[in-house]
């Protein structure tokens, strides 16, 4: 299935640099999506991936570098040389078109799942209740979720909660999309439910940025494989490349330890 053409969504990464303390933990990442690819970040726990995509949003400031998303710095303006950040409430506005899919769901646990989903486009876009109830049970009924509307966290499952999780971060409509190990703190049974969901969001035309170690769902639904080590990207490039025939060793020594589990080789 071919997507539909984007023309927003395009994320410019500059030479991001970040540290916490004394330690580095991005060193200059340069990266460009384009409007509407599925790029997924692997590698190991600590190079980095998760730290990148944060920065994407803002919940991270960058100590070196630059974000871009159509062109608009993300969390700071441009002043001669010299970057000036944000004040809160205008990152907050940038924020309501960069969508974020948590490892650990982030639900209000005393708002039921429609209340989850609708809560921010009352708040943030100035949407009516009914217009963003509405929205809200189109975008649960698209993940599956329409007849647990009035349940509350506590009475889902993890991979229920993740599925109400994403279509929270669909309903302000963003141009970019960003997945942190959805999966990861979910029990292997309900990995699938959750995989399925975001299987059907690749076909969307949004951007997606995720971060995984699902290495069988990367090779089906990536336009583009990074490979992150220490702070920095290793290589790069289509999901038959880079996990055929990886060009650096230490992409190699990383996927032997992991690919014939995945792919049953």
């Amino acid at each position: 299935m071919s997507r539909p053409a984007q023309t927003r969504g395009l994320v410019e990464i500059t030479d991001v640099r970040k540290s916490f303390g004394t330690v580095e933990v991005l060193h200059g990442i340069t990266l460009t999506v384009q409007p509407g690819e599925v790029t997924v970040i692997v590698g190991p726990s600590g190079s980095g991936k998760s730290t990148l995509l944060r920065t994407i949003n803002h919940l991270e400031k960058v100590d070196g570098g630059f974000i871009a998303i159509d062109g608009s710095l993300i969390g700071y303006r441009g002043k001669g040389t010299k970057l000036h950040e944000l004040p809160e409430r205008e990152i907050l506005k940038q924020r309501t078109e960069i969508g974020m899919v948590f490892q650990n769901f982030n639900l209000f646990p005393h708002f039921t799942a429609l209340e989850n989903v609708t809560e921010a486009p009352v708040v943030a876009q100035g949407r009516s209740r009914t217009e963003a109830r509405k929205l809200g049970l189109e975008l649960l009924d698209r993940v599956g979720l329409k007849d647990r509307a009035n349940a509350y966290p506590r009475q889902l499952s993890g991979g229920q909660q993740q599925r109400v999780a994403i279509a929270r971060a669909l309903a302000l409509e963003p141009k970019v999309l960003l997945f942190d190990e959805p999966t990861s703190a979910l029990d292997p049974e309900l990995v699938n439910e959750v995989l399925d969901v975001m299987r059907e969001l690749t076909e969307s035309g949004t951007t997606l940025l995720i971060v995984t170690h699902e290495m069988a769902f990367a090779r089906d639904v990536a336009d583009r494989v990074i490979f992150m080590d220490q702070g920095r990207i290793v290589e790069q490039g289509t999901p038959q490349e880079l996990f055929s025939n990886p060009q650096e060793e230490r992409t190699r020594a990383f996927l032997s330890k992991i690919l014939e589990p995945a792919f049953n080789i």
